[in-house]
């Protein structure tokens, strides 16, 4: 099903490693980060171990208010106004970058909701499936001509594919009940997949893609959860205790950036990654690993023709 070289490389790196760490004797001065969501949870971790590399990061934000006050003592980072959402933001903010005359380096889509309650933005869509792929899709597709040979572009996936393959005849829960995690396993499969078909079609420009699940990670990504809720997941006891071993928001960040910046990926693409390394192929009860359908090409070339239609964007629309 699948051609993509889905194995560990023994990075050297591994789930305690930080975002810090995976830069270390990596200069990224001159270097032009967008990272989504960059200014809270592990985003900001991202933001601020790339600017402490040399990058200069431009975090686009929804509440660009609230973003500008959490990155004030970051030096090298900026904001500008961005609604996943809203298709038309995405476009304006696109349309303000490319007159800046700027090239990007480095795309993170770090930006997602999880598990929210049953939304609908733009023409129906669902929040989940609308906002971490549909808008990260037209983002990446209207920046492109701003995108230097050598770039990498990373898509914030998760574990949570394996909950859920694309239900290709109703992606939007518009024929069967709503269940917010099985929402979310599928923007987050969707995203693996957006990967798989950005480096298919843009490699031979010098442009990789990648995917990959940053750990679990206690951030502002929860806020739909209930404590009741988290208690049920066995995430938490009844006083609020932790539970389960969670990773820190710096080593939340760490394979997001991995991926983004190191020398160990030259050469390739289209991949999904875990704990500072590339993961592998795995069945439906492992914890760890890749779902094969979310690496499949004819999956990911499916979704990438479906998706330029939803978004009226398509920079390789020639190929």
């Amino acid at each position: 099903m699948t051609v993509t070289p889905q194995h560990k490389i023994g990075s050297g790196f591994g789930p305690g490693s930080t975002a810090t760490e995976v830069l270390t004797g990596i200069d990224l001065t001159g270097k032009l980060a967008i990272v989504t969501g960059g200014y809270s949870g592990i985003g900001i971790e991202t933001t601020r171990a790339l600017t402490a590399a040399g990058a200069h990061v431009v975090v686009p934000a929804r509440r660009p208010d609230v973003a500008a006050e959490a990155l004030k003592d970051v030096d090298g980072a900026e904001t500008a106004t961005l609604d996943l959402g809203d298709l038309e933001s995405v476009r304006a903010f696109a349309d303000d970058f490319l007159a800046s005359g700027r090239g990007i380096d480095l795309i993170i889509d770090s930006a997602a909701v999880m598990a929210c309650p049953e939304t609908r933005v733009g023409p129906g869509w669902e929040a989940q499936f609308a906002t971490n792929h549909l808008g990260h899709f037209a983002l990446v597709n209207r920046l492109w001509p701003a995108v230097r040979p050598g770039a990498r572009i990373v898509a914030v996936s998760s574990r949570g594919h394996h909950r859920s393959d694309l239900h290709w005849d109703d992606l939007h829960f518009t024929q069967r009940p709503y269940d917010k995690w099985e929402a979310y396993g599928q923007a987050k499969t969707a995203n693996v997949l957006f990967a798989v078909g950005l480096d298919a079609l843009a490699r031979e420009s010098g442009v990789r893609a990648f995917a990959l699940h940053p750990g679990g990670i206690m951030t502002p990504l929860q806020r739909h959860l209930g404590r009741e809720e988290m208690i049920e997941r066995g995430w938490i006891d009844e006083n609020g205790k932790l539970l389960v071993a969670f990773k820190t928001p710096e080593q939340g960040a760490a394979t997001q950036v991995w991926a983004a910046t190191s020398p160990q990926l030259d050469g390739l693409g289209g991949l999904y990654c875990e704990d500072c390394d590339i993961a592998e192929l795995t069945d439906a009860d492992a914890d760890t690993g890749v779902r094969a359908y979310a690496v499949d090409p004819a999956q990911a070339a499916r979704l990438w023709a479906l998706s330029a239609e939803l978004t009226g964007v398509n920079a390789f629309a020639d190929r």
